[in-house]
């Protein structure tokens, strides 16, 4: 058997963010599988351990240190993978460290699951030190913990080409042995039918009528261009709403009120979080189009969710979002007037061509990004120790 630590994520169950989901559906899918036995890192409030699909999982109590928790749950993580592969004897562990937070420690862990006979494997994730919520040093910090990690990496996954070719390119010095993995997303329809009160109560309470609506779901943040689609939404002369299902962040919605003033734009609705995966499903589903400006990051999980349920999707044109979309989406710039264009046009497309960007958009998921093909994916590296 084949012993899989995995570090970095929040924890399974019930924690949402692209890892915790990436951990939740890889374990889901093996829970079966007798040839991997996985170990999961979870930030807890204990130090509790429990089994949830199939998997062991550890939980790792992080004090209240600010910023520097994800590195103390990081180390303290790796440390407690080392001491259970030392005491039950384990042969050939693989840790697989999710992100790049704690390089400078890097070599001090290589050495020590060499000792034991594993390996350490990493994924890198997207660009994080370019993300603008950051400030000077942490970017650099991250910068430098990347160039760590990946040099002291026994195998360096990658959730996107484009990231996988980064990788290549800017550590070309350090060998670096690499493997392309994306991220995966669900190919189903969602459960909620038309008719069901949730979602209709939804709807009501939000002012939103179904499929007279362009969507956008994803981390309120500076880098997911949040200013461009709504300042040319509202140039547009498109008569359905943009609404907005996103996480708190009064900072950056203060400076686009007072630099856009996108609140006498009646069409433009900010309307929370929605982590009932079922109903968020189903509004993908139920959305005219929708609307990605995501320009950090390999392979991005609301992107892969949008094609495998939104017909028309209308993506920044970024090499990461050029690489998941293909000719399965329309691409627009941040060039002044051209999304809101492009807004104006999408909204006279016919049914029928609309649809067939849907078709493509689902084969494309079902092809390239299903979860049980990801899964798969892991299989052959966990087993063939590639």
């Amino acid at each position: 058997m084949q012993h899989v630590f995995i570090v970095g994520s929040k924890g399974i169950p019930g924690a949402y963010g692209g890892y915790e989901t990436f951990v939740d559906k890889l374990t889901e899918y093996h829970q079966n599988n007798s040839r991997i036995k996985y170990h999961v890192a979870c930030k807890g409030r204990d130090n509790l351990e429990f089994e949830y699909n199939n998997a062991r999982c550890f939980k790792i109590k992080v004090p209240n240190i600010g910023s520097a928790q994800a590195i103390y749950y990081d180390l303290k993580a790796l440390s407690e993978c080392c001491k259970y592969i030392k005491k039950n004897n384990i042969d050939n562990p693989i840790v697989y460290v999710l992100a790049c937070r704690i390089g400078p420690f890097a070599l001090h862990f290589k050495r020590k699951l060499h000792k034991l006979g594993g390996s350490l494997y990493i994924n890198p994730d997207g660009h994080e030190w370019k993300r603008a919520k950051w400030s000077l040093p942490i970017r650099m910090y991250w910068k430098f913990s990347e160039k760590m990690m990946v040099k002291q990496a026994d195998l360096v996954i990658c959730d996107s080409i484009n990231i996988e070719k980064y990788i290549q390119d800017t550590y070309k010095q350090y060998s670096v042995k690499t493997k392309y993995i994306a991220y995966g997303a669900e190919t189903k329809r969602s459960i909620i039918s038309d008719d069901n009160p949730k979602l209709i109560k939804w709807y009501h309470e939000k002012g939103i009528v179904a499929h007279n609506y362009y969507l956008i779901v994803g981390r309120f943040v500076r880098e997911n261009n949040y200013e461009t689609i709504i300042c040319e939404f509202m140039k547009s002369n498109s008569n359905k709403d943009l609404v907005i299902i996103t996480t708190a962040n009064d900072t950056l919605m203060d400076m686009l009120e007072n630099k856009l003033h996108f609140k006498s734009d009646k069409r433009i609705k900010f309307v929370g979080t929605v982590y009932d995966q079922e109903l968020l499903r189903k509004i993908r589903e139920n959305a005219y189009g929708y609307l990605h400006g995501h320009e950090v990051g390999g392979t991005n999980p609301s992107l892969l969710e949008a094609l495998s349920s939104t017909n028309l999707n209308l993506l920044l044109d970024v090499n990461f979002n050029r690489e998941v979309g293909s000719c399965a989406a329309i691409y627009w710039s941040k060039e002044q007037g051209d999304l809101s264009k492009l807004i104006d046009k999408a909204d006279k497309m016919n049914n029928d061509c609309i649809l067939q960007f849907g078709i493509s958009a689902k084969t494309r998921i079902k092809e390239n990004y299903s979860w049980e093909y990801i899964v798969n994916c892991y299989e052959e590296v966990f087993l063939c120790k590639i």
